[in-house]
């Protein structure tokens, strides 16, 4: 398709940067659909945390970002490390939505989609799979989490791996705690952090 930019989902053609109407964004959503030409679709979703940016490819969940984290670097990165063919497309992410929404009224313990690991990679990647299988309400260590990706001793490696996590709430990093019970660090903020963890009604954020 030649009639939008994928990197910012608007069309082309003296527009505005802050995009078209949507719907006109919804008619080329569905116009890539149907080519077969929408690699990646985002969405802006309301949460308590803020307003996410949630992203997905045909193969599953790919980011959440908080809003901290300007929309355009996040569909830069997604442009530059997945497919330049970005589009808004709310529709594809419906069932997203739905489960986040569920998850912050406390009516959802565990998500069903499938998550795209293709924003990791090596032994952070392995360091978030582990940390997507803790429990809801319970919290693992940052040692625990690394022998449970196979480098008991890649603690630091292993938060490092934490602090990158691209799909955060669903990979669950805030789960994961100092040894001794302290919150450790997180990438959303430990007002977030301890949020989550309060929502969960873990042990760490009592």
């Amino acid at each position: 398709m030649n009639d939008f930019d994928p990197v910012i989902g608007a069309a082309v053609g003296g527009l505005p940067r802050s995009g078209p109407p949507p719907a006109l964004l919804r008619r080329l959503a569905t116009r890539a659909e149907a080519e077969g030409v929408l690699d990646v679709a985002y969405a802006q979703v309301d949460s308590p945390l803020g307003p996410l940016t949630v992203a997905a490819s045909r193969r599953g969940l790919l980011r959440i970002a908080y809003p901290d984290r300007p929309l355009d670097d996040v569909l830069a990165a997604l442009a530059d490390e997945v497919s330049p063919r970005v589009l808004e497309a709310p529709q594809r992410l419906d069932p997203v939505r739905r489960e986040l929404d569920e998850y912050f009224e406390g009516r959802r313990e565990g998500f069903g989609f499938t998550i795209d690991w293709a924003l990791t990679r090596g032994f952070p990647r392995k360091v978030l799979q582990a940390t997507a299988r803790i429990p809801f309400g319970q919290v693992r260590t940052y040692a625990e989490v690394a022998a449970s990706a196979g480098s008991p001793r890649a603690v630091r490696a292993a938060g490092n791996g934490l602090g990158s996590n691209p799909i955060p709430v669903v990979v669950p990093c805030h789960r994961v705690v100092r040894t001794g019970g302290a919150l450790g660090g997180y990438t959303g903020g430990l007002e977030r952090k301890e949020f989550l963890l309060g929502l969960e009604r873990s042990p760490a954020a009592t």
